[in-house]
């Protein structure tokens, strides 16, 4: 005789609260009702500050805060301000303001020919003579262009044929370094798909122009026209155009939102039908049609008060924040499911007072512990360095506590006005009371449509549903049995081993074509880029921070060889790069002067940078003291997400190597790369630390350590699941997979917790029947809830917008694994490794006597066991 072991000090206590809770609501249903309609209706009146708090910014709010390429801009910007009347592309430290168009050949044929030239050099004329108006001014091409010396930046392309389309298939062109008139020009990013003989291009596939305009007002309203012109130009027999913008990237990206309204829409439509499809009941006082619609009218109410609770208090919203009604509206549909279940197993003939007291003591605590869970997994993703996660998070678990409010009183409070409607037995539709049984010579129509209140009159219950029958009759039954738990863990033995192979597919980052929409013109752009302009990456700075002896010949030497060891890296070219230092070497021996003297070193750079003035960019001079300088090289075949991170880390690892000065890089891009320096860290850190809350709270709130620990162990079964299976399904790491891996822990916990608590709480004697058991209350509510959610997100699968697909794709992975989880492996695995077990030689029992007073003995099984005289509780093992 053993004491049992309990951990429910903490469950017995909230399960007493909630059913003090649920006799309060059926007593008063309707002031729980209106309350929180009152609540939705004031708090909802945020929406009116929408357009005032929305924010999509992408770097902003897709880049880390904190990021290690926006402090090195600041050095870039602080040191290297841009100089209007000397513009050049590659020193500029943001993207800048500019319109661009690929070029290229009809079925990939030479474009370098005297027709194809005729009709580019027509589109560029068009291009110049674009006019925009404003205050009654018209701006041209020529009033807004970025200028070196007073003139718009050329196409160098253009000017090597002095715009004559004759000349294009006789001139001599070297690639990729070409010299115009004593300069080098270099044609990496202008032509592409090029075919060379002893470095002259003898064809191209494609040409791209590029139109840079200055910071002012005037250049956007400029960039629209030029958007509207080109999208609009089809004339053209030999060439084909595609274009983008530097507001492209940002405007197609912000369409996202109005988008995702009729998604919604019809988002919420199926998940109605579902629900209400799933409580229909052929009994017309048993069907609870109307229990389903409110429902999920409750899942709306509390998106409607969260959102409008943040925009309130002034939280911004941004394009993830769409994401969050489909997640709400699945674990609202699903907590009304757990709450019908444990409603139709208490005894009808009860006051409702009495019912919503049961309902209230099964089913919210339950729902209470997976919303702790959910809320902590998301308070857990504001710990990220990502502000659109950030907000995602804020304004989704605001929602999901929201949602549980609304659902243990107003839907709650529904259910209850439902319940006086059966318990006087009145029609669903009609609410007039019907009779139960079929009256004498009434037709078999009457009987279908005026007859109903049936119920299991030998437990008291409602009748149990197809579905639950055949949970306990068939699927529990087979589950459990001994062939069968085999074959679940050779499954899983399976599922781990694809999940595993799976996360080490995995790629980072997120591609920005994936930020405008399929049909969007933009994708057409970056498909041309990758297809002709890719053997050539960005340009890198490489700037020396704080006073250099570059007087010295030796210092000299020694910052000469660090740069040089960039050009030894792979995917840095050898013979294009750019110093000021080595030219203004070149630049002393033909004035023959030494540059191993401070004096004369400073005082001929202001002669040398009169003859490159564009080189005076590059070196900061202020009181007569070089105090940063900058190099540049060139990357090449940059053509996807990993070779962009191997560039990135190993630009950097180099940069720190270089022990002779203070060494940075920079590229405007990288600000954009910084996210792959903390995807992976951010979101292990993330999905780990909640996994361990999550076993915090399951210990607390579920009692019994074991199912607890099942629980954490399902959690991260699942997550490395969802990581392993995305990988296969073309889905990277990046902020938006991200956002919704930490919701996956969530969704996740509802599963096993579910079928966790219902397994501990059950009274039966063995695990196996303790499993069954478990499968026959939830396994419905349970595959109601995935179904619900999958419904719920796959309108998504069907939207042009990487966003939505990309959440459909892992909600799809986190139901079915849950949902296998749930029904199938933590059932199995509770009953191999739980401490309630049965075999043939010992027959374990756990039960509780509650001891009167005068009671001296407890006699079972002819085994008598002595008590003290007086109340108390025993848990007795035999």
């Amino acid at each position: 005789m053993t004491p049992g072991y309990r951990t429910d000090c903490v469950q017995k206590p909230l399960a007493l609260l909630f059913e003090k809770l649920g006799y309060l609501v059926g007593a008063h249903p309707v002031c729980f009702m209106i309350i929180p309609l009152l609540v939705s209706a004031c708090l909802g009146g945020g929406f009116y500050f929408l357009e005032d708090h929305e924010d999509n910014d992408i770097e902003r709010q897709f880049t880390p805060t904190s990021g290690w390429s926006k402090e090195a801009r600041r050095f870039v910007r602080d040191n290297f301000p841009h100089d209007d009347s000397m513009f050049s592309v590659q020193r500029l430290y943001t993207e800048g303001n500019y319109a661009s168009v690929i070029l290229s050949s009809i079925n990939d044929s030479n474009i370098f020919t005297e027709a194809a030239f005729q009709d580019i050099i027509h589109l560029d004329s068009k291009v110049k003579n674009i006019s925009v108006s404003s205050n009654d001014r018209h701006f041209r091409y020529e009033n807004l262009c970025a200028k070196m010396k007073d003139k718009c930046i050329p196409n160098v392309i253009l000017n090597i044929i002095d715009y004559d389309p004759q000349k294009i298939e006789h001139a001599k062109i070297n690639f990729p370094l070409h010299e115009l008139k004593g300069r080098p020009e270099f044609l990496g990013f202008t032509v592409g798909g090029v075919n060379l003989s002893e470095g002259l291009i003898q064809s191209a596939q494609a040409v791209r122009l590029f139109y840079f305009l200055e910071d002012v007002g005037n250049s956007n309203l400029w960039l629209k026209q030029f958007q509207r012109l080109m999208l609009s130009e089809h004339s053209y027999s030999e060439i084909k155009v595609s274009l983008f913008t530097s507001l492209s990237r940002q405007e197609e990206f912000e369409k996202h939102t109005p988008d995702g309204i009729p998604l919604f829409s019809i988002t919420y439509s199926l998940v109605i039908s579902f629900s209400v499809i799933s409580c229909l009941r052929f009994d017309n006082v048993r069907n609870k049609v109307w229990v389903a619609f409110v429902g999920v009218l409750s899942a709306g109410l509390a998106v409607i008060s969260s959102f409008g609770l943040m925009l309130y208090i002034g939280v911004p919203f941004v394009i993830t924040v769409v994401n969050a009604p489909f997640l709400i509206l699945g674990i609202g549909v699903d907590d009304m499911f757990i709450m019908v279940s444990n409603w139709q197993q208490t005894n009808v003939k009860d006051p409702v007072e009495k019912r919503m007291a049961d309902t209230y003591k099964e089913a919210a605590m339950s729902i209470t512990i997976t919303t702790v869970t959910d809320i902590l997994g998301f308070y857990i993703g504001l710990m990220t360095d990502f502000p659109s996660v950030q907000y995602f998070c804020l304004y989704t678990s605001t929602a999901i506590f929201l949602c549980y409010i609304y659902n243990i009183t107003f839907f709650g409070a529904f259910l209850a006005l439902n319940g006086r409607r059966e318990r006087r037995n009145g029609h669903w539709l009609t609410c007039v009371q019907i009779p139960s049984e079929m009256p004498e010579d009434s037709s078999r129509c009457y009987s279908l449509c005026c007859v109903g209140g049936h119920y299991n009159a030998k437990q008291g219950s409602e009748r149990e549903q197809p579905i639950n029958s055949f949970f306990k009759r068939h699927y529990g039954p087979f589950l459990t049995k001994r062939w069968s738990k085999l074959g679940v863990v050779l499954l899983y033995v399976g599922y781990a081993t694809l999940a595993v192979y799976g996360c080490f597919q995995l790629q980072e980052g997120i591609n920005m074509s994936n930020l405008a929409a399929d049909d969007s013109y933009v994708n057409e752009y970056y498909a041309d880029e990758r297809r002709y302009f890719s053997r050539y990456g960005p340009t890198v700075m490489v700037t020396v921070g704080g006073e250099y002896p570059y007087w010295e010949e030796k210092d000299r030497a020694a910052l000469r060889s660090c740069v040089n060891r960039f050009t030894e890296l792979s995917f840095v070219s050898e013979d294009v790069r750019m110093s000021w230092l080595d030219i203004y070497e070149e630049f002393s021996w033909l004035m023959h002067f030494s540059l191993n003297n401070q004096t004369i070193f400073m005082s001929n750079l202001s002669t040398f940078f009169s003859f490159a003035p564009e080189l005076s960019l590059d070196v900061n001079i202020t009181d007569g003291k070089i105090y940063a300088s900058r190099f540049f090289v060139q990357t090449v075949d940059i053509t996807n997400a990993t070779m962009e991170i191997k560039m990135f880390n190993e630009l950097r690892e180099m940069a720190k190597k270089c022990t002779v000065a203070d060494i940075l890089v920079f590229h405007p891009a990288f600000i954009f790369y910084d996210q792959y320096d903390i995807l992976e860290s951010s979101t292990i850190q993330s999905i780990g630390f909640t996994a361990v809350v999550m076993l915090m709270v399951s210990l607390v709130l579920i009692p019994n350590p074991v199912c607890s620990l099942w629980v954490t162990l399902s959690i991260g079964s699942v997550i490395t699941g969802v990581t392993g299976f995305m990988a296969l399904w073309d889905v990277n790491l990046d902020t938006i997979s991200m956002i919704i891996l930490v919701v996956c822990v969530g969704f996740t916990v509802d599963f096993s917790a579910h079928i966790s608590y219902a397994f501990v709480s059950s009274e039966k004697p063995s695990a196996d029947e303790k499993a069954i058991d478990a499968v026959f209350h939830l396994g419905y509510p349970v595959l109601q809830g995935a179904l619900s959610t999958i419904i719920g997100v796959i309108a998504l699968a069907t939207s042009k917008n990487y966003i939505y697909r990309t959440l459909f794709k892992i909600m799809f992975l986190v139901m079915v694994l849950g949902l296998v989880h749930g029904l199938m492996f933590i059932p199995v695995f509770l009953t191999m490794f739980s401490f309630n077990y049965n075999n043939k030689d010992k027959k374990s029992y756990d039960f509780e006597y509650n001891v009167k007073l005068d009671q001296k003995a407890i006699i079972y099984e002819n085994k008598v066991f002595e008590t003290e005289n007086k109340q108390c509780v025993y848990t007795i093992s035999t």
